[in-house]
């Protein structure tokens, strides 16, 4: 059954050729359309993890400076946060599956091509049209997921999908090191390309659908320019800190929002319908708890890695074994608290995941040089089972949230939210470091002011995910929303 959206004359209004698509599917779809999610969820974030580790490696090969090196993982987030929304529109015109299926694509053509790039620039290169892939396949996945799952199972496959993104983030460090020790750091690409082949011919023999919702509508290229302009102004802002240049950044980036919601607001058919943000607090307040979560939580794990072999001497491979304890942690909470958020108000499940991560992070606070290491699993326990409750609740707030012709873009917010709050959390950390250590290497004499930038970095996150809860409380019912008008009233799905 299509429902059709009336027109009011309003501008910014939902036009009539956007509907909603009522599609049902049996248990033996649901089970390959979750399979294939699972398998496009492990594979990008253990790609981003493992290739962390096996940057030194690549840098000695290429003779890549510090600047280089940072520029690997940067292109790849940039590009990844300036494709994620006008992908997951695209994918709501054009189909989701469509989409889907050329992002594994790219992403695995993209693997393979990096086991041959001769030079440092080809390098980048292949990083950013790696990261578009990367874009297409988050913003798209969770939108499918969401699709083809009732609101009833929603919070139990989002769990399942969160938890195999947290299997990739800490299998990645482990198995990057070990390829890149026993095999070089090529293996690490070309991994990708059996599981991105296997996941494609997936795709095309069993998954059945296109999930499209406003098929001939026009895609806003010029609301997507400037919100493309505005995220890299920014990105690049964060990781500029705490230079000048990166000030000026984030406020231009800042100033292209503005602009930017000005202008959506003023067209037929925008990229973003700015009215998810500005009349729909649970959709608006979710993603801000999801950017606070990721801004608080994101540089922890960098922060204890360099404690762990500066301060307690131990090997980059002793430090990872230590530090997995946090995302095995989180694999084993988010299918469980997935399912609470079917039966309990997500925003209740969430809140109390961000409650236990500002207790993991206040825990964090008193480390020292000589702080036990069972002190630190056990904040890295707390740590991992706040984000395990907060993660796939939130994501269920956020996609049950709006309509379905919504949920390519809703997709897109959402992955937009953890690469800002990424680049901000690495950003304060830099800044820290630049203000109470310099642009020093950090050596025995330097110890103490490097104690100092934890406390002082774990003390402002832990005041972020104390504002994000009292944000994730306020949020309200997690309601689907029609943002067009039927009959003068606001619909509710």
């Amino acid at each position: 059954m299509v429902k059709q959206m009336k027109k009011t004359g309003v501008p910014g209004e939902v036009p009539e050729i956007c509907r909603t698509v009522d599609t049902t599917n049996n248990a033996a779809e649901k089970r390959v359309v979750l399979l294939i999610a699972i398998l496009a969820g492990f594979l990008t974030p253990f790609d981003g993890s493992a290739v962390n580790i096996a940057l030194p490696t690549i840098g000695k090969e290429f003779h890549m400076d510090a600047i280089a090196l940072s520029w690997v993982a940067t292109a790849y987030h940039l590009s990844s946060a300036v494709c994620l929304v006008p992908f997951g529109k695209i994918a709501d015109i054009y189909g989701r599956k469509k989409v889907f299926l050329y992002g594994i694509s790219i992403f695995s053509l993209a693997s393979l091509l990096m086991t041959m790039v001769p030079s440092t620039e080809m390098f980048i290169r292949v990083r950013v049209f790696q990261g578009i892939g990367s874009a297409m396949i988050f913003g798209t996945g969770i939108a499918i997921l969401t699709s083809v799952f009732p609101p009833r199972e929603r919070g139990k496959v989002l769990g399942i999908y969160i938890t195999a993104v947290y299997l990739g983030l800490s299998l990645g460090p482990f198995l990057g090191g070990v390829m890149t020790h026993y095999l070089g750091w090529r293996s690490i690409f070309f991994v990708n390309v059996p599981l991105g082949v296997i996941t494609v011919l997936l795709i095309l023999w069993k998954l059945k659908g296109d999930w499209l919702e406003c098929e001939g509508e026009k895609f806003d290229l010029t609301g997507s320019v400037i919100y493309s302009s505005a995220v890299v102004a920014t990105m690049y802002g964060f990781s500029a800190l705490p230079d000048f240049e990166g000030a000026v950044l984030i406020a231009a980036g800042l100033v292209g929002v503005i602009a930017f919601a000005l202008y959506e607001m003023r067209v037929p058919f925008p990229v973003l319908d700015i009215r998810l943000l500005t009349k729909n607090r649970v959709f608006a307040l979710s993603n801000l708890s999801a950017l606070i979560n990721y801004s608080a939580t994101y540089a922890v794990t960098f922060l204890l890695s360099l404690d762990l072999q500066y301060t307690k001497g131990f090997t980059a491979e002793h430090a990872g074994m230590i530090l997995v304890a946090q995302p095995v942690i989180m694999a084993m909470i988010s299918p469980v608290a997935g399912r609470l958020s079917d039966r309990i108000e997500p925003r209740i499940v969430a809140s109390a995941g961000m409650a236990v991560t500002s207790f993991g992070l206040f825990l964090l606070i008193f480390l020292e040089e000589t702080t036990p290491i069972w002190y630190l699993v056990i904040c890295l326990v707390v740590l991992g089972t706040g984000f395990g409750l907060f993660s796939s609740p939130n994501t269920n707030a956020i996609m049950s949230a709006v309509d379905k012709r919504f949920y390519g873009v809703a997709s897109g917010m959402n992955g937009t939210m953890r690469l800002l709050g990424q680049m901000l959390s690495m950003g304060i950390a830099m800044m820290i470091f630049a203000v109470i250590i310099g642009p020093v290497q950090i050596t025995p004499e330097y110890y103490p002011q490097f104690v100092s930038s934890l406390h002082y970095a774990f003390i402002l996150f832990t005041l972020f995910c104390i504002i994000g809860v009292f944000a994730s409380l306020v949020r309200g019912k997690t309601d689907p929303v029609h943002t067009g008008h039927e009959g003068g009233k606001k619909s509710v799905r």
